[in-house]
């Protein structure tokens, strides 16, 4: 007589092979191992977060690519590189472009949120997009890609708060954020020291006085979102801590998930509004 074994899976959070029909890992007790959202949701933890990153990326290149398609009648066509495929100050509004206006007309706070998705030409969000990928992919590995989304969305909405008190009428993109991990991996170079350490607080270093020249020498550049969002991110860094001194726990994950469904909530508002009042108009 033969006897079926019993199927075998991988615990999600410790790798180790356990029976499917297990209640609790034995090895580190988690609760309903079989479940498939933990599978997804421990899956990011166990990459560099690639995966995560690239979803950011593409939602990014989505909502610009709508931003174009809401008001095309106006859509930039300038000769001047920076200010080519630019979507106009309407189609950014509708989709969640924040500041003075949208906050104190409008009344639209969630616009922390959605801004950091949102690009004002084909080289912004380009050059966002590519800077985000380098930058994101060592700050996941550094402090694990949910530690990594509180600092991205953490650091933006900080961002555009400094620019908000400061007075800047509209503002978009995902510089903030990124300017968040450049001052959260700031932060762990100079907080871990060693030869690893300092390689990375050069390296960093000089995107970060890249991002300030820039700022100071092209007009137009929200300074005080990039401020704001540095400063917040080495804060949050030191915070939330890296991998090297504590693992991600529960209430990272927890954290992390709650902005990204946040954010997501935010931004389907968004498209949804904008797109009834294109149809409607």
């Amino acid at each position: 007589m033969t006897r079926t074994p019993n199927k075998a899976l991988i615990c999600p959070r410790c790798r180790r092979l356990i029976n499917a029909g297990e209640k609790h890992c034995p090895f580190c007790g988690l609760a309903s191992p079989a479940s498939s959202w933990k599978k997804y949701i421990f899956a990011l933890k166990m990459d560099d977060g690639s995966n995560l990153i690239t979803w950011i990326i593409r939602v990014n290149l989505a909502l610009f690519a709508l931003s174009l398609f809401i008001d095309p009648r106006s859509m930039g066509m300038s000769y001047n590189p920076l200010h080519m495929l630019s979507p106009s100050n309407r189609s950014l509004i509708l989709l969640g472009a924040t500041g003075a206006i949208p906050i104190d007309t409008y009344g639209r706070w969630w616009s922390l949120l959605t801004a950091s998705f949102l690009h004002g030409g084909i080289l912004h969000v380009g050059f966002n997009m590519l800077a985000f990928y380098q930058i994101g992919i060592l700050a996941s590995r550094i402090y694990g890609p949910f530690r990594m989304v509180l600092i991205y969305l953490g650091s933006g909405i900080c961002g555009f708060v400094a620019s908000y008190l400061s007075g800047v009428p509209l503002t978009i993109g995902a510089s903030a954020a990124i300017c968040g991990l450049i001052g959260a991996t700031l932060y762990y170079g100079r907080s871990r020291g060693g030869i690893w350490g300092q390689a990375i607080w050069r390296q960093i270093g000089g995107w970060a006085l890249g991002i300030f020249a820039f700022g100071l020498l092209v007009p137009g550049i929200d300074n005080w979102a990039h401020i704001g969002g540095m400063l917040s991110g080495a804060l949050i860094g030191w915070m939330v801590g890296y991998e090297e001194k504590s693992k991600s726990s529960a209430v990272h994950r927890a954290l992390a998930m709650g902005g990204i469904l946040a954010t997501g909530l935010a931004l389907a508002w968004a498209v949804a509004s904008a797109l009834y009042l294109m149809l409607a108009t």
